[in-house]
């Protein structure tokens, strides 16, 4: 198989879908790897390592033209939009729930696309999710110590313990990977913090791994409303459900929080689990609502790119080599986990939640004649 590995071109997004390692296991099984000049520069990974692994070096327009599969990470962007076609199958973090316009693009091409988000395990976790959410828990808290400070517009306060003064507080909500990933960073630095969780069992899974400055509470109203006030950063890790129209934290609880406070957005759905959050760059990562300084940065990943791309290529790649080794219909059809993520299929949306959202007909991929005889396959 064919497999094209562009350069991504969203705004500061400086992550690479494969590794030379990546490469070097895909040309091992037989795959002709065409590689876009600079794909891995973001990463710090030269043109040569890639070379030197067995990949082809091209121009964008050679990668999208003549691969089989396009793996990427972020979602497809309208200047991408014309080169989708009908034999290709897209790879990548899609979110198509929130790209109407990406997902007529995808359905009138006709390709397959495949969202890393969506996959599961038997667990029913999202492997392709946990690398990169861990890095967003971590990346989101560190970039809380930056937009405290007064010089980026913050309150000044140093996110540690320091003799004779208050601790600060740090309200985590969520005690999945993004979470721990924060709270771990948070505690470390002597912070006082709090995970507020719906899961008793998830609570349980942390509580061992966390320090005893970490306070584990259930996440009912009253516990939500009492950190809302002492809290000096809101960590938000909890994806909100898309066909939800209510909030967690309402624009009129933001009035409990102190003005000094800051709210960390690291799931970024737009007026989900916080109303007053949208999604913000890298180049202008922060505003205001309610007086209240809110960071939502939708990529947070990016700015760790070398790491982010170690921790997503060797996530991705038992997948990216089912699909390039049997072929995507085969690998569809023989794994319930990766059919998770099938988001469209010749011109059919399959994913309910995106149909749902933006109102449109889906078919489950179960109910397309290429997957209607599946059976349970395994990882």
């Amino acid at each position: 198989m064919v497999i094209g590995i562009p350069k991504e071109i969203k705004n500061n997004e400086y992550r690479c879908a494969a590794t030379p390692g990546t490469v070097s296991e895909l040309v091992r099984c037989g795959h002709r790897i065409l590689v876009e000049r600079g794909a891995g520069s973001g990463s710090s990974i030269p043109d040569g390592d890639f070379e030197r692994a067995g990949a082809v070096l091209s121009d964008r327009d050679t990668v999208f033209r003549e691969c089989e599969l396009l793996y990427k990470v972020k979602e497809i962007l309208p200047p991408e939009y014309p080169d989708l076609r009908k034999d290709m199958t897209v790879f990548t973090y899609l979110h198509s729930n929130a790209h109407r316009e990406m997902t007529d693009a995808l359905l009138e091409s006709g390709c397959t696309g495949i969202a890393y988000e969506d996959i599961t395990d038997d667990s029913g976790a999202f492997p392709l999710l946990r690398p990169m959410s861990e890095l967003a828990g971590k990346g989101g808290f560190l970039m809380a110590c930056q937009y405290m400070q007064s010089i980026h517009g913050g309150a000044g306060l140093m996110l540690t313990r320091v003799s004779g003064i208050r601790t600060p507080e740090i309200a985590v909500i969520g005690a999945g990977n993004a979470g721990f990933g924060a709270a771990e960073l948070a505690a470390a630095l002597g912070n006082r913090v709090t995970i507020l969780d719906v899961s008793v069992e998830r609570l349980e899974a942390v509580k061992y791994r966390l320090p005893g400055n970490v306070e584990l509470l259930y996440s009912n109203r009253q516990n939500l409303l009492r950190c809302l006030e002492r809290s000096d950063v809101l960590v938000n890790c909890i994806l909100w459900p898309k066909a939800r129209k209510d909030h967690l934290v309402t624009r009129e609880m933001l009035r409990l929080m102190k003005p000094s406070a800051l709210i960390v957005d690291v799931a970024c759905d737009e007026a989900g689990a916080i109303e007053t959050c949208r999604s913000t760059s890298h180049d202008v990562p922060t505003y205001r609502e309610e007086g209240i300084l809110h960071y939502c940065v939708d990529n947070i990943p990016s700015a760790f790119a070398c790491t982010a791309t170690e921790a997503l290529a060797s996530a991705t790649l038992p997948y990216a080599l089912q699909l390039a080794n049997k072929g995507p219909v085969r690998a569809l059809r023989e794994n319930p986990h990766l059919r998770r993520g099938l988001t469209c299929f010749d011109g059919i949306l399959t994913l309910e939640e995106t149909g749902l959202k933006q109102s449109r007909p889906y078919k489950k991929p179960e109910d397309i004649p290429e997957f209607a005889a599946s059976q349970g396959g395994s990882l």
